[in-house]
């Protein structure tokens, strides 16, 4: 009874509530910061992880466009049946070169972390144009508009020193032949030999089937990437971290 006692005195005097709160902040502030500036890096670099494609990061800027973190989200938590259901937990390397990230809050829909190679370049066309003939519980709205807008790399390269500023290393190489390796992604007769050395395991192919590149196509390829660029049988996690 003493004991509760003395917590009443705090919890009916508005002041000494107010040094306590701050007490306590201030202590757990301290031991989840102050490690931080003994770390030269808090992400640990990941074999497999690279900058977006031209033609993935135009899909990428859709994807934010329309809204799509909203009712996905790109975070795979460490808890048997998240892991089960959706595979290996997110790191944090993944999402790196995310500006901003896509982890999401909310799933109305599944995660999409790995999402990649999951359903076949038609079953995403399908989908995206009406959800419902796949998924027929899904409350998600079409996107069949997205097949008739044409695109064209006309800024990717402002986009990319864009994200270089912010810290994707994106190279002069790269934004230089930009325009070249757009094209090239969703043209399987294209000479994509330079792409995928600057871009390994982008995947080369006419994602929606139809001729030109539409914001389906780079929406597709973007989504057909996730997931897949860490090979984590082989991956082992750092310890130190």
């Amino acid at each position: 009874m003493a004991l509760i006692d003395k917590h009443k005195i705090i919890e009916t005097n508005g002041t000494l509530l107010l040094v306590g709160a701050l007490l306590v902040v201030t202590v757990g502030g301290i031991v989840e910061i102050a490690p931080l500036f003994y770390l030269e890096n808090t992400i640990e670099d990941v074999e497999g992880v690279r900058p977006y494609s031209p033609l993935e990061l135009t899909g990428r800027e859709i994807y934010v466009r329309e809204g799509c973190y909203v009712c996905h989200s790109q975070m795979i938590r460490p808890m048997r049946d998240e892991v089960e259901r959706y595979g290996h937990y997110s790191l944090a390397a993944e999402s790196k070169y995310d500006h901003p990230f896509q982890w999401g809050s909310k799933r109305t829909g599944p995660d999409l972390a790995r999402v990649g190679g999951r359903y076949s370049d038609e079953w995403h066309v399908d989908h995206l144009t009406n959800p419902q003939s796949v998924v027929p519980e899904s409350v998600m709205p079409k996107y069949g508009f997205l097949a008739d807008r044409y695109i064209e790399p006309e800024y990717i390269e402002d986009l990319m020193k864009t994200h270089r500023i912010v810290g994707v290393p994106y190279t002069d190489e790269m934004i230089e032949v930009a325009k070249e390796d757009f094209v090239n992604q969703a043209d399987p007769w294209s000479d994509s030999e330079g792409l995928l050395e600057r871009y390994p395991n982008a995947q080369v192919r006419n994602f929606d089937g139809q001729d030109g590149i539409t914001e389906m196509d780079a929406l597709i390829a973007y989504m057909q990437m996730l997931g897949t660029l860490v090979d984590f049988s082989t991956f082992t996690p750092d310890a130190s971290r």
